[in-house]
């Protein structure tokens, strides 16, 4: 039997991967006299995908150092946050996140007896809980509770006063789990310090907080479960694991930004304490890393190809889904995932309609608009009014897009900028040469006419997902079938606002980064 760890080894334990910690003395001192009480809170909202792995990997961690954790399913916050899970399925979206995460810790060997469980709407609706709310309410500005938020809760141009609740929750949350700490993204660091700032003031102690990084996403963004192709769902196909992992973003030699190395570092090296690259003889054969570092090393050096790199991540994240999938693969747990996340085709709680005279929803999610990066640009070779572009949309290979844009915006223009590309649209010839996608512009309403391309936010990356306002968890259409019309549709309702952002019935479009916008044309049309 290996001897318990001492202090110092438990707070290695505790703080290895992490990005920030606030308060390690109060950490150390807690260590040295007892075992640390912490949570881990999640709220119920997109569907988890493989990204939950690396908080799921620090709570084997916490558990190895002996730490108490509760792991809290945050169902009223879902719900405060803009409304992300409707109330009728909060319930069913809780229990669906009380299964997978579970299924998740049981598939890395984490014992689940040493777990405490409990959801939000078990304490928070408490006339205790409420009354701390109102006294909280007394004293927190308004711009200390939407600055709190802003990393985390989501930004709206009409943001819903129960944004501004959100940071406060979380903050009385750390009191009434009776916890030492709380774990979470750095995101979440400026709804930490806001807890550290108010709790005080009703009373209550100051927590230690500690921070993971936020690991990107297969496009190099943040993983998110409302950008499809940055993530890789806990139930997807082996199929589309390959798929979704061939697309990713993974250069040669590249190492920032890289969703597949980061994923090795922070989830699979945690758990196996080491990492085998699988090869072919004739390249080396098999390789197995101890350390991370060597790894990143070699890859940075070009030793270890992208390709052999993304097909052992394969390998080895398919070993943690089987168990999943198995698990997931009932009746009962088939229909409640399929009632926690109705497909937008499907009717909503309370409509009426059956399954051959339901009428066809047609809403923004059903596009696939990636924000892209053209790296070359030349004229058609048969027609005067078109450019040939090469667009990359964070794919394994550029795709091609030919754009009427001659008359209006100069090729050097062009060159190297980032566009918004409508991907979904079935590729169509223009005078000889297949267009893969539009990019979408801003055009005026009068004459001359003047045409602007949409402009995603600085720091995007070339494949992120645009969305509009209240409309990012759906699947968009594989591809859009001319016969339905469904971009024209939408397209009726695109239009400029008068601070130049694109818009759908008054929904922004939006990223992670914020709105997508044009230069001048406000008012104007988007084609």
């Amino acid at each position: 039997m290996e001897p318990a760890p001492g202090p110092q080894e438990k707070y290695q334990l505790i703080t290895r991967n992490l990005q920030e910690v606030l308060g390690e003395d109060k950490l150390m001192a807690i260590l040295k006299e007892r075992e640390l009480k912490i949570y881990w809170g999640t709220a119920t909202t997109g569907k988890p995908h493989v990204a939950y792995f690396v908080p799921m990997s620090k709570i084997a961690d916490f558990l190895k150092a002996g730490c108490e954790v509760t792991i809290l399913f945050a169902d009223l916050h879902a719900y405060l946050d803009n409304m992300k899970a409707p109330w009728e399925l909060l319930e069913l979206r809780t229990r669906y996140y009380e299964h997978v995460i579970k299924a998740m810790l049981e598939s890395i060997g984490v014992p689940l007896d040493k777990l405490k469980f409990v959801r939000g709407t078990d304490y928070q609706l408490s006339k205790e809980y409420t009354l701390d709310v109102y006294r909280l309410s007394s004293v927190v500005t308004q711009h200390d509770a939407k600055k709190a938020g802003a990393e985390v809760v989501k930004q709206v141009e009409h943001p819903l006063l129960s944004g501004l609740l959100y940071p406060g929750l979380q903050a009385l949350d750390e009191e009434y789990l009776k916890v030492d700490a709380q774990f979470g993204g750095v995101d979440q660091r400026k709804i930490f310090t806001f807890a550290e700032k108010y709790l005080p003031s009703l009373g209550y102690a100051k927590r230690v907080h500690l921070m993971n990084p936020m690991v990107p996403g297969l496009t190099g963004s943040k993983m998110s479960s409302s950008e499809e192709d940055s993530k890789i769902d806990l139930l997807d196909r082996k199929e589309d694991v390959k798929k979704k992992l061939k697309k990713a973003f993974c250069e040669p030699g590249n190492v920032e930004n890289n969703g597949v190395l980061s994923f090795i570092k922070h989830v699979l090296f945690p758990l196996k304490s080491e990492f085998v690259v699988l090869r072919e003889e004739k390249w080396g054969g098999n390789k197995t890393y101890t350390a991370y570092e060597a790894l990143e090393k070699d890859f940075a050096e070009q030793v270890v190809h992208p390709g052999d790199l993304k097909n052992s991540v394969e390998v080895a994240l398919n070993k943690l889904l089987d168990p999943i999938r198995e698990k997931f693969n009932c009746p009962e747990l088939k229909k409640l995932s399929s009632a926690a996340y109705p497909t937008p085709s499907k009717a909503k709680p309370g409509e009426k309609g059956t399954k051959n005279s339901e009428p066809e929803d047609v809403v923004p999610s059903r596009l696939d608009i990636r924000v892209g990066k053209v790296i070359s640009v030349e004229k058609h070779p048969d027609a005067d009014s078109l450019y040939v572009e090469k667009i990359d949309v964070g794919e394994a290979e550029p795709r091609t897009v030919v754009s009427g844009l001659v008359h209006f915006v100069p090729e050097e223009q062009l060159q190297d900028r980032l566009v918004v590309l409508l991907c979904n649209l079935k590729p169509q010839k223009m005078r000889g040469v297949e267009s893969q996608g539009m990019v979408l512009c801003a055009s005026s309403v009068g004459e001359p006419r003047q045409v602007e391309p949409l402009d995603p936010p600085a720091g995007c990356c070339a494949g992120e997902r645009v969305y509009v306002e209240g409309y990012e968890g759906g699947e968009p259409d594989e591809e859009l079938k001319p016969k339905k019309k469904v971009f024209e549709k939408l397209q009726a309702d695109f239009h400029i606002s008068e601070d130049c952002v694109a818009q759908w019935k008054h929904r922004n479009f939006l990223t992670k980064l914020g709105t997508v916008s044009c230069k001048s044309l406000k008012g104007g049309s988007i084609s």
